[in-house]
């Protein structure tokens, strides 16, 4: 039988932990040059000389006092969770704020590897590690890697493999002020007491794996964390910082020469020691041969980040990927649509020769199977070219750029400048930009964030718009300046999106989430060379498959609905003619009609699906008809009273409209709470509803849009 133990994979954000997580393991997991891109653990297993090791890869963090959830997620695990080593992840080419982080680790656990990490851009930039020195230093293994080409990764397990079994012999010593060192020498043999008195009960093993250094325990008591002292009442089952310890506390801070310190400045002191013995061990174990190494990323910034510049080429890049994604996407969505809709001719054979009801053939085929075509069809081709596209950037380290270009809109905005990120993640599924808002500290803001995502479109909201602008406002979407014109067109309707995001920010911050933007500090990573193989392989896998997966498993049973409620009849009309005409005043009000206001309100489980609902509600027909061309499908429209005003009050309201139901059930996991999901379907809609209300209105006083 195997042993097992649990690797922590820890390490500032942008290091490179989650692709060493992949070159370990095997897995996918996503990663990407933008900092906080894990926002919850990863596992994985590998098996190495007899031992089956679990990794764990921990969200990124910068210190072991947390100001986000993520940054607790990654401070309880090293903690709690009982790992067999710690591998703290460090970049080679930024080693000096990562020593801070990794010698916080090493006053905690003595299992510690330190991985340095990116070591071939380190020698591309001329920095030389002495890595016998550092490691002397730090009394623990160093291994230099490259994980993005699986250099030195075999060295990498051998030492996490010793490290497991055997240990390192101490932690490293802090050099702490004399002050500090005081209260450290006092409160240490304090704490170790009430730990060994509560956790030994004999047991030497259950004893090693909760224990923690009281040194490090001492100088986290000053942190005036009340979440850490929450967890380690849970986690030891007894309270640590009890009233006969917190009097002891009290009278070591009183005879110590900080007794009229603050416990935040007792904090900051603690800080600057670390940092201070940081910078030593980097001055004595780094050399940097060529100062101006990270010029070229200065230029490229001055010009990206600019005033003048980095919003337009914002912009520009945002409107080529529309146009490449558009234009590449139209032929092999044409051949998967005919591939899948040839398909339904075979099925309908095969239910004939076996007899099967007409009912069943109807639900099967004609709804369930009509719609996830319609679904993947619509679906696939845009996502495996937008998420690549996509990737590229984030491997490139743009992100970071895109929030610091938009950092002062959304603090004006009372919100948070991560905010950005969360809402790039949006452009490809809001569930998964709603998830990421976890990167953002603030509760307050976190929550501005989880309710404005969905003002950005989706994946599933671009092929009807797409197909909107292409037949009312553009013409052939084959040519290439209708290809342009719908990139322009549709880069205005997203600029209108992340407009709607910033004002219902502002309101939320006055009302609802009263309160002051939080200061926003974000390390702009160095530029990387983008790794197209990876690039392919985990957009494909990792994003688009999931996605579309997640599409079908909730089309497939919205495809049965609607196949009932358009065969389910009471005298000459169907439930789906009943309903669309309830809906219609109301409908007619803010420019659509029933037909469009039901299909939205079908296409719940998935947006993909409201334009099939629209044209088998204008086909009387019992199921999703394929239509030959987007010609076609415009004569269809345009016989059913579509004018410009509906195509544009349409455009506007698949822009704003209530989440789909993913990206609801996701909001009620990282809210717990379903006041905000209401809050969440609530807010677009009515923003939406009004912008129409207002637009048909003007429509009718001026003619502008007939």
């Amino acid at each position: 039988m195997k042993k097992s133990k649990t690797v922590a994979l820890v390490g500032n954000p942008n290091v490179g932990k989650s692709t060493v997580f992949n070159s370990l393991t095997g897995l996918r997991q996503h990663t990407g040059n933008w900092p906080g891109k894990t926002v919850s653990s990863a596992w994985g297993r590998l098996s190495y000389k007899g031992t089956d090791f679990q990794l764990v890869d921990l969200p990124g963090t910068y210190s072991l006092t947390p100001c986000s959830i993520e940054e607790e997620i990654s401070r309880d695990f090293i903690c709690f969770g009982h790992s067999d080593a710690v591998v703290v992840v460090a970049d080679a080419t930024n080693l000096e704020r990562n020593l801070n982080f990794v010698l916080q680790v090493l006053e905690i656990t003595k299992n510690v590897v330190v991985c340095i990490n990116l070591i071939d851009e380190s020698k591309r930039k001329k920095i030389e590690i002495d890595l016998a020195r550092l490691s002397k230093r730090l009394q623990t293994a160093v291994v230099a890697t490259n994980a993005r080409n699986s250099k030195d990764l075999r060295r990498l397990l051998e030492e996490i493999y010793k490290v497991s079994y055997f240990g390192n012999f101490q932690n490293p010593k802090i050099n702490y002020s004399k002050d500090i060192e005081f209260i450290i020498s006092e409160l240490s043999p304090i704490l170790e007491k009430k730990i060994l008195d509560n956790l030994y009960e004999g047991n030497f093993l259950k004893f090693k794996k909760k224990y923690i250094n009281p040194n490090w325990l001492s100088t986290k008591f000053f942190d005036v964390d009340e979440n850490f002292k929450e967890s380690l009442k849970k986690n030891f089952k007894f309270e640590l910082f009890d009233q006969e310890v917190l009097k002891k506390i009290n009278k070591i801070k009183s005879n110590s020469p900080l007794k009229k310190a603050s416990f935040e400045t007792i904090r900051d002191v603690i800080t600057t020691d670390i940092a201070s013995q940081a910078k030593s061990i980097y001055k004595e174990c780094v050399k940097v041969n060529d100062k101006s190494y990270n010029k070229r990323d200065e230029k490229i910034d001055k010009f990206l980040t600019s005033k003048a510049t980095g919003v337009p080429t914002m912009l520009c890049l945002l409107g080529f990927i529309f146009w490449l994604t558009i234009t590449a996407s139209n032929y092999p969505s044409q051949l998967i649509a005919n591939f899948l809709f040839a398909m339904e001719e075979k099925l309908t054979l095969v239910f004939e020769y076996e007899r099967a009801p007409d009912w069943l053939h109807g639900i099967l085929v004609l709804g369930v199977y009509k719609t996830l075509s319609w679904v993947v069809s619509v679906m696939l081709p845009p996502m495996a070219i937008f998420f690549p596209l996509f990737t590229i950037l984030e491997d490139f380290g743009y992100l970071p750029r895109v929030a610091f270009n938009l950092d002062g809109f959304f603090r004006r905005a009372g919100a948070h400048g991560k905010q950005a990120l969360t809402m790039c993640m949006g452009f490809g599924c809001n569930a998964c930009g709603v998830t990421g808002c976890r990167i953002i500290e603030s509760e307050r803001e976190r929550l501005i964030a989880i309710l404005t995502n969905n003002f950005v479109p989706c994946n599933g909201r671009f092929p009807i718009l797409i197909s909107i602008i292409t037949m009312f406002f553009v013409g052939d979407n084959k040519t290439f300046i209708g290809t342009i014109l719908s990139s322009l067109m549709l880069v205005l309707i997203v600029l209108g999106g992340i407009f709607m995001t910033f004002a219902c920010s502002k309101i939320l911050s006055k009302t609802l989430l009263k309160g002051l933007p939080s200061s926003f500090t974000l390390e702009l990573p160095p530029y990387r060379r983008p790794q197209f193989f990876r690039i392919i392989v985990r957009s494909i896998f990792d994003r688009t498959i999931s996605i579309l997966l997640r599409a079908i498993a909730v089309a497939a049973p919205a495809g049965l609905v609607i196949w009932l409620m358009a065969n389910i009849k009471f005298g000459d009309f169907s439930l789906l003619a009943i309903c669309s005409e309830f809906l219609d005043p109301f409908a007619r009000m803010i420019g659509l009609d029933g037909i469009i206001l039901l299909a939205f309100i079908l296409g719940f489980p998935a947006n993909e699906i409201v334009m099939p609902i629209i044209i088998m509600s204008y086909l009387c027909s019992g199921s999703i008809l394929d239509l030959a061309s987007l010609q076609s499908l415009k004569i269809l429209l345009v016989d059913n009273g579509w004018t410009p005003l509906t195509a544009v009050c349409t455009m506007i309201f698949s822009l704003m409209h209530f989440p789909c139901g993913t990206t609801c059930l996701t909001i009620k996991k990282e809210t717990q709470s379903l006041k905000w999901v209401l809050v969440s379907a609530f807010l677009p809609t009515v923003c939406g509803m009004i912008v129409c209300f207002l637009i048909t209105l003007l429509s009718k006083l001026t003619g502008v849009i007939a």
